[in-house]
């Protein structure tokens, strides 16, 4: 955990910052669609709202100095909706009362270009995750088709806590292709232990992680290498049925985060499914956050 003593709120300037920011930043730079006659260029409080995966409440207090003590992961949730910069990242950080994410510990910053880069991917599920395998970010087309995971909150949005903890999910595995996704998620979890040697979080999740699965303790204490760059897996959609993808992970060289990319190639019945997804998937989304904020 990070040592927060010393550091203290400043709710109003933490208002003013976030309004000037989400001025400043267009629904086009965030990836948005214009519709209608916008009074101001920047983001709409839900648009922000949206993006950060919080509700428009929250937001609003947060903008009016009525909300304390916002969480690193809000803040984090705000920098990457808000496009900020490592500086202003850390600015904000200070601003809510939190100390800045130093370099020893796991980051969950997405840089503006990085974010910029995955804007361009509207038509491929992607998802973003940091070091520890936290799921810190992803696009429409993902929560369609592997279920939406606004409401997860803690290790429910970890990778090797939902896999090895057997928590509900759509993606099934052939009996290789998991052994191989489980040697490539131990390895890296071990590479990111001896990168981050001072994250608290992290060892304890691996901590926990060998005691709630033998699987994992196993793999842990057998020194297993791999790295999950490429492979297929099977979500079982609820309305599509099977969908069959080609999932690669690009690495992020400087900040350690993993982008996990499904594919399919043209023609397939895989890609014809993305096609289908793009439109009944993302409007279901849209309508279960539209009745969640009545």
């Amino acid at each position: 955990m990070a040592d927060n003593r010393g550091v203290t709120q400043d709710s109003t300037a933490l208002g003013t910052a976030l309004r000037q920011w989400r001025d400043r930043t267009s629904p086009q730079d965030a990836g948005l669609p214009v519709n209608g006659v916008r009074r101001a260029p920047g983001l709409r409080r839900e648009e922000l709202a949206q993006l950060a995966g919080l509700s428009v409440d929250y937001v609003v207090r947060l903008e009016r100095g009525r909300a304390t003590s916002p969480s690193p992961q809000v803040l984090a949730a705000l920098s990457r909706a808000l496009r900020l910069s490592q500086a202003e990242r850390d600015h904000l950080f200070l601003l809510g009362g939190q100390a800045v994410p130093s370099t020893g510990q796991v980051s969950q910053h997405v840089g503006p270009g990085v974010q910029r880069l995955l804007d361009q991917l509207r038509g491929t599920p992607f998802s973003v995750h940091d070091a520890a395998w936290n799921l810190i970010s992803w696009n429409a087309l993902w929560a369609a088709l592997i279920g939406d995971p606004s409401a997860s909150r803690g290790r429910e949005r970890n990778v090797a806590w939902r896999h090895f903890t057997h928590l509900p999910t759509r993606v099934s595995h052939t009996p290789d292709e998991e052994a191989r996704f489980e040697t490539a998620l131990v390895s890296d979890l071990r590479t990111s232990s001896a990168r981050y040697p001072a994250d608290t979080e992290l060892r304890s999740l691996i901590a926990d992680l060998r005691h709630e699965s033998r699987r994992f303790d196993e793999l842990w204490r057998s020194h297993s290498v791999g790295f999950h760059t490429a492979d297929s897996k099977t979500i079982h959609h609820p309305e599509l049925g099977p969908v069959t993808v080609d999932c690669d992970t690009l690495t992020v060289p400087g900040s350690d985060l993993r982008i996990a990319v499904f594919s399919a190639p043209s023609g397939t019945s895989t890609s014809e499914q993305f096609a289908l997804l793009s439109t009944i998937g993302i409007q279901a989304i849209a309508a279960a956050a539209h009745d969640a904020g009545q």
